[in-house]
């Protein structure tokens, strides 16, 4: 690892901590206040250290970036003592492997799935799917997918590069406020996902240049980059709102693809019977989805 990545990789280790630490105050982790007005927001580093079970001076050690060689039990316990979530102690796990440049590295990304990923593709005709990568790049879908996310297919962003980019599409199209009503949760999600992939793949060249991208151009991506929060996507339900169908609130799962290193299969599946279903399916009758080819390739 070079000095430049490591001195990159401390960086993201101290404001990662620092923030969390900022979150925290006395009275969620259970300490007695004591004194008067405080001088710093959230908990001090010595109580930190006193919750985590360390010395004040290892503790600053670890915020100073220097994760090199803890153990998984110094991060279970920093992870307890910062009420950490699963998203969250995950990330601290991915920077502490980063620290260690001889650590066995994820498998690459593949890029694009296995025919047999297309196959499932095509035989959900009735739900919309789709397969992104870590930087959020739509690199399959079926045919009811891409008419559901039409707004993004359509966006001037991506009319002479590819592939379709979700997350260049919200930052950087100001058509994305109307495609997502609930635009400040994409907007958070969005740049917790980019971060949690970010910890996990480090060394991904793509990933590094779509966020230095975003940071360059938009004001609002940078500001919420610095606030350094991770999530998992998992399940859930997004709010859209096409232009054919109008406002849809439609439940997701979202499935990690272990053949596919690095890709991601996202579902969108309403209630049967559903004003959502109804919808869907005006929308595949509309674009006479049934004998058209699977787009996205």
């Amino acid at each position: 690892m070079t000095d430049s990545a490591k001195s990159t990789r401390a960086d993201e280790v101290r404001e990662f901590l620092r923030t969390r630490r900022a979150r925290m105050t006395p009275q969620r982790a259970g300490l007695p206040l004591v004194g008067g007005r405080r001088r710093v927001a959230g908990l001090r580093r010595e109580e930190v250290a006193l919750l985590a079970g360390m010395s004040v001076d290892y503790y600053i050690r670890l915020e100073r970036g220097n994760l090199r060689g803890v153990s998984d039990s110094v991060l279970d316990s920093l992870s307890h003592a910062l009420q950490f979530d699963d998203a969250e102690r995950a990330h601290l796990y991915d920077l502490a492997r980063a620290a260690t440049a001889s650590a066995r590295q994820p498998r690459a990304a593949t890029g694009q799935p296995r025919p047999v990923v297309l196959r499932v593709l095509d035989a959900m005709t009735d739900l919309p799917a789709y397969v992104r990568n870590g930087r959020f790049d739509i690199v399959a879908a079926n045919p009811l997918g891409r008419a559901l996310y039409a707004p993004v297919y359509d966006s001037p962003l991506f009319a002479r590069r590819g592939p379709v980019n979700t997350a260049r599409f919200l930052f950087l199209d100001p058509g994305s406020a109307d495609f997502w009503p609930d635009r400040e949760k994409a907007a958070a999600d969005s740049v917790a996902f980019l971060r949690t992939e970010s910890g996990r793949s480090p060394r991904d060249k793509g990933l590094t240049d779509l966020i230095g991208e975003l940071c360059a151009k938009s004001e609002e991506f940078a500001r919420r980059w610095a606030r350094h929060d991770v999530k998992f996507q998992r399940s859930g339900a997004k709010r859209l709102r096409h232009p054919l169908l109008g406002d849809l609130v439609l439940p997701y799962e979202a499935f990690d693809l272990p053949a596919d290193p690095g890709l991601h299969l996202t579902v969108y599946s309403p209630e049967p019977g559903s004003p959502e279903r109804g919808r869907l399916d005006l929308l595949a009758d509309v674009a006479d989805l049934a004998g058209s080819p699977a787009p996205g390739r």
